[in-house]
């Protein structure tokens, strides 16, 4: 296990030390998680952005056009079926 210091503002230190008292776990516990659901989230968009620029290099671009057309339809498409 490897030591990291850090310095944050007393309404950050103050939220992780309620969190850790509601869930009944040590502030520790609450920050490591925070980070390892952050870098998930980090990851796997860094992942998607790697896979678009392969495929934009690729020749497999869609015109920004097409794509509002199409997440315009679906959203008319889920409001009619909202009724």
């Amino acid at each position: 296990m490897t030591n990291i210091t850090i310095r944050t503002n007393e309404q950050i230190a103050e939220q992780i030390g309620k969190l850790a008292k509601a869930m009944d776990r040590p502030k520790n516990w609450v920050i490591e998680d925070a980070l390892k659901q952050y870098i998930a989230e980090q990851a796997w968009q860094v992942e998607g952005i790697n896979q678009a620029q392969k495929s934009f290099a690729m020749g497999k671009s869609v015109a920004l056009e097409t794509v509002v057309k199409k997440l315009r339809t679906n959203i008319k498409r889920k409001q009619r079926k909202a009724k």
